[in-house]
């Protein structure tokens, strides 16, 4: 319990503060070719719900384009998606602006990701417990299938991990997200980007 409600935050700064002093000159050089390949806008920002279902705002690396139909309207993902956006998605660079919230305390380097505002009102009590720490960046549904598994299971270990969270179940999660990214496990870039819209059934 003290790990779960103290030392995680303690761990969680640190690691964040380090890795993005690390990592400073691929930040940096990312942005330079984003900015390129987006005209203007290497970051991709948007309002998310966190811990107890506060509202705030993610950063991630700007993965596609606006490009639009001549009706207006945006075209499908896999259209937009750049070259840098590519890279940036299957080396899992595109999630490091995301220290930024963790460093601010709106996310936790391990813990359910956090999803769009819209799925609030169609959760069911069980799945609602998700919010009752703060979203990761990584978590048990990512190393469990990612993209590749049901809105039922990714609840399901979400729920699993709330109930079960420990320095050493952050640690196997840790080891086991490096070692998928790594493997370029779990990216979804075939056919279409944007997960299944969640329904409250599916």
């Amino acid at each position: 319990m003290l790990y779960k409600y103290f030392f995680k935050r303690v761990l969680d700064f640190s690691i964040a503060l380090v890795l993005l002093f690390m990592i400073a000159p691929i930040f940096l050089l990312l942005i330079v070719f984003l900015v390129i390949a987006n005209k203007g806008k290497p970051f991709f920002v948007q309002k998310r719900p966190g811990k107890s279902e506060k509202i705030f705002s993610i950063i991630k690396f700007k993965t596609m384009n606006d490009l639009k139909d001549d009706e207006g309207n945006l075209l499908p993902d896999i259209n937009r998606i750049t070259s840098v956006g590519t890279f940036a998605r299957k080396t899992s660079l595109d999630e490091i602006p995301q220290l930024v919230n963790v460093l601010k305390g709106d996310m936790s380097l391990i813990g359910p990701r956090p999803l769009i505002i819209e799925y609030l009102p169609v959760y069911n009590e069980a799945q609602k417990k998700r919010h009752n720490v703060r979203p990761g960046i990584t978590g048990w549904a990512q190393v469990n299938g990612r993209n590749s598994i049901t809105w039922k299971n990714k609840f399901e270990y979400d729920v699993w991990y709330v109930e079960n969270c420990s320095f050493l179940l952050d640690l196997k999660i840790m080891g086991l997200t490096l070692q998928k990214v790594l493997k370029k496990e779990d990216v979804n870039l075939s056919q279409e980007l944007t997960s299944e819209w969640f329904n409250g059934t599916n």
